[in-house]
């Protein structure tokens, strides 16, 4: 009697797992299989909504590089902290990293407070080097000038205190950066001339005027 007991019991639990696999495949008639993971995909063709979702693209390449294509004459390095055990150090700038070789004239440290942002600023001469030390910064590039090749392109860089990196602007482009942390944020600039006090060569477009709005095709996060 038991063997008769235990041989239904089977029976029965291969009937009723024959039933939920039958259940699933029901469920799952928008299912296809995977070729590459070896298990099933959904057809997101027959997903309510899927029409107005936009695919997903990486900030950063298989090796960790920036998936961009930085405008004529920007360049950018991103900067790793050496650990040890008294602290960290990050190298800053170096002229044999060949980002830049204009001359290193003045060091200056700016914060900027959270939310805030300083934008749009311009140079007829000046080389900036903007280094992001700290906080959360969103810095914007934009080339208007009109015979550059890459005219009307815009390079977003997000770095900061977890994410440290230099960033080389030429002169005619526009650039300025957002906090968009809770802490101040911190950026060491190294420009190429000394700032004339007396008549600085730097000109501003205010972020949020109607011009810089109706020229640069970008809006801060």
């Amino acid at each position: 009697m038991r063997t008769a007991r235990g041989a239904r019991s089977r029976s029965g639990a291969r009937a009723n797992a024959f039933s939920l696999r039958e259940k699933s495949t029901i469920k799952c008639v928008c299912m296809r299989d995977d070729k590459q993971a070896g298990g099933p995909i959904a057809s997101l063709e027959n997903v309510e909504g899927f029409s107005s979702a936009a695919a997903r693209v990486s900030h950063t390449t298989a090796t960790g590089e920036l998936r961009l294509e930085p405008i004529e004459g920007v360049r950018y390095r991103l900067l790793r902290p050496v650990s040890h055990r008294h602290g960290h150090l990050t190298e800053a700038f170096r002229i044999d990293w060949g980002v830049s070789d204009a001359p290193l004239v003045q060091v200056n440290m700016t914060v900027t407070f959270p939310g805030q942002i300083r934008a749009w600023g311009i140079h007829r001469f000046t080389v900036d080097r903007l280094f992001a030390a700290s906080g959360s910064l969103c810095i914007v590039c934009y080339d208007g000038r009109r015979e550059s090749p890459s005219f009307g392109s815009v390079n977003e860089f997000m770095l900061g205190g977890r994410n440290q990196g230099l960033v080389v602007i030429p002169p005619g482009i526009y650039h300025g950066w957002k906090n968009l942390g809770d802490d101040e944020a911190t950026i060491i600039s190294m420009p190429s001339r000394l700032y004339e006090h007396d008549g600085p060569d730097r000109w501003e477009l205010p972020w949020d005027s109607d011009e810089a709005r109706k020229i640069i095709p970008y809006s801060w996060p």
